[in-house]
């Protein structure tokens, strides 16, 4: 049999790095779209460029900006993929608040774009969309399962409500397998160090060598439900091999607080948490949602999903990490 194609938004990513990875390893061919090409050799699949017998042979990397229809469908209809995963667009609720017009545009508009792409090839191509458990905003009740009516509470929800109602609606009216895959917090050593996971696991470990004394953060109280993020991404290739496209909630469906982040953290380096963290009122978010906590059980009973990394396994690997790379 020929080898699977695919391709990816957002490559350079953390999900995007880690589904490439394993697409690689399943002996995939694999297109990745890439809006900054000066800093894929530093990026999450530095590995994968480095490697001559991958790198424009497995692995095909194509410039592109979501704004330029032509040329996507153009990269897109030569790349002719089985198998497309949609990752990209704007990934900050907060900032979508700042920049709600360029959110909309880089997360709503985009996907849009790309399905009506799809809609013209001249052959199938299963989509999968990542939406996010912000488009529960706070749900009236917990935890969320795929039936939870959405309820956004920022632009970058409402922008992931929008991409991922399309894609039901293609699957609807043009009988295309499409699908989205509802990601609840997922974290891994390639997350951006933009995100509080990261900030906590470099600031204690940094500490630890005593290359800082503080830590400054926001309410210590928010919940959010933590997982590992190269197996949410084993889902969504699990879901890609459904045999009938539908959308799944990707989650732990367990809370823990950001002061459980913080102390679990801490407690790896044998540190006192509350000797080092302090409040900064400017780091408050200003539409908090309420303990998004998501139901995975759909995804376990029908893929055959599971987690395989628990809440302190996952700080620890973070921790870890980023206390090698000092």
């Amino acid at each position: 049999m020929p080898a699977k194609i695919a391709f990816i938004t957002g490559i350079t990513g953390q999900d995007g790095s880690y589904l490439a990875d394993l697409l690689l390893s399943k002996d995939y061919i694999v297109h990745g779209l890439v809006h900054r090409p000066d800093s894929v050799s530093s990026s999450n699949i530095k590995h994968l460029v480095a490697d001559p017998k991958i790198m424009e042979k497995r692995l095909f990397l194509h410039n592109g900006a979501f704004e330029d229809a032509t040329h996507l469908r153009r990269v897109i209809s030569r790349a002719k993929p089985d198998e497309f995963y949609h990752l990209a667009g704007q990934s900050s609720p907060r900032i979508s608040l700042e920049l709600p017009e360029t959110t909309v545009e880089s997360v709503g508009m985009a996907t849009l774009r790309l399905l009506e792409i799809l809609r013209d090839l001249d052959h199938t191509t299963k989509f999968l969309y990542a939406s996010s458990s912000e488009v529960f905003g706070s749900p009236s009740y917990s935890p969320q399962d795929e039936l939870t009516p959405l309820n956004p509470t920022t632009p970058y929800g409402a922008a992931k409500a929008f991409s991922q109602q399309m894609a039901r609606i293609y699957r609807i009216a043009y009988k295309l397998p499409t699908c989205s895959v509802i990601l609840y917090n997922h974290e891994s050593p390639r997350r951006s160090g933009n995100f509080v996971t990261m900030k906590i696991a470099r600031a204690a470990a940094r500490i630890k060598k005593g290359q800082q004394t503080t830590l400054e953060l926001g309410s210590l109280n928010g919940q959010r439900d933590w997982g590992w993020a190269p197996d949410y991404v084993n889902g969504m290739w699990m879901m890609l091999q459904a045999q009938a496209a539908d959308d799944f909630i990707l989650a732990t469906g367990r809370l823990h607080s950001v002061e459980d982040l913080v102390a679990q953290a801490f407690k790896c380096l044998d540190l006192n948490w509350r000797d080092h963290v302090k409040f900064d009122p400017a780091l408050v978010t200003t539409v908090e949602p309420i303990s998004p906590c998501g139901n995975p059980s759909k995804a376990h009973r029908l893929l055959g999903w599971q987690n395989t990394v628990n809440f302190e396994q996952m700080i620890e690997r973070l921790v870890r990490s980023e206390s090698d790379k000092l």
